[in-house]
């Protein structure tokens, strides 16, 4: 596995490797590797890419400074995770190489509206401004590639594919699905944060997202089912919302067919979300 940390190494690499015939798996990750992301490097294995992983904690998605200082940090266990899952090049660029003038603002910022202004932009302003003019700049450097992001982030990938879609950017948007631990807790590095306690209650969220799938209703009976859920595992509920798959605007109930149920909260100090496919049935009369 080669190692790079400059901007200039890291282009340098993709842009050889593209000489050579391969395909870039770009995987974009802030570290702490877990089972989830090493389904993205497979991932990215399995289509015959060469697999690029990014370890970069980008302070300018982080709307509270306490989150941003609590966010863990495992580079050793990192590095070892991505040579036993086969990335063949991992990138750990310096925050002085990514955002030179940090802490002041950065002149430019890549702002997707719509669906970068609901939910999770919503409750957590300018996260998506920092989301999305990162990943722009990771594809700038990596060119023209297949990048894999995990369905956990369901907003964040429609994020992304916007903004791919609006600026013509040479890359392929590949989704992949949820890796669940045992006990149905969605895969997630601010895991490593929560308590026993917390951890039991967090289970929560998929067993709302469960009962969401297993009884088709309206949009607003499903919303008020995953709601209870949370509440009464004693979950600081920020949203729990069914929307359109693409546009992630709230359902209606006289709308049926495939939707998204998008779930957001707070347990033990630590904002989780989660997500899952339900089908809404229309309201009657």
């Amino acid at each position: 596995m080669q190692r790079v940390s400059t901007l200039e190494a890291w282009r340098a690499y993709a842009k050889a490797q593209r000489a050579h015939g391969r395909v870039i798996g770009l995987v974009p990750t802030m570290g702490a590797l877990h089972a989830g992301h090493a389904s993205l490097f497979e991932a990215a294995r399995a289509k015959g890419d060469l697999v690029l992983a990014t370890i970069f904690v980008n302070p300018r998605q982080f709307n509270d400074a306490n989150d941003l200082r609590a966010y863990p940090r495992t580079p050793e266990l990192d590095q070892r995770a991505a040579l036993e899952h086969g990335v063949d090049c991992l990138v750990e660029p310096t925050l002085e190489e990514m955002w030179p003038d940090y802490p002041n603002d950065t002149a430019t910022t890549v702002v997707v509206r719509g669906v970068g202004d609901i939910l999770e932009g919503a409750g957590r302003p300018g996260h998506f401004d920092g989301v999305a003019s990162v990943v722009a700049k990771l594809f700038a450097l990596t060119g023209e590639c297949r990048a894999y992001f995990g369905e956990k982030d369901y907003q964040q990938i429609a994020v992304i594919r916007q903004m791919v879609r609006d600026l013509a950017l040479d890359v392929e948007v590949v989704s992949c699905p949820i890796v669940r631990d045992a006990d149905g807790l969605a895969l997630s590095s601010r895991n490593a944060r929560l308590s026993d306690d917390a951890r039991t209650r967090a289970t929560a969220f998929s067993r709302a997202l469960q009962s969401a799938q297993s009884a088709p209703a309206t949009a607003s009976t499903l919303r008020t089912m995953m709601r209870e859920t949370l509440e009464n595992a004693g979950i600081d509920v920020a949203y729990a919302d069914v929307v359109d798959p693409v546009t992630l605007v709230s359902s209606k109930d006289d709308e049926a067919g495939e939707r998204r149920a998008l779930l957001a909260g707070v347990v033990g100090g630590v904002r989780l979300i989660d997500n899952a496919p339900v089908v809404v049935r229309a309201r009657r009369g």
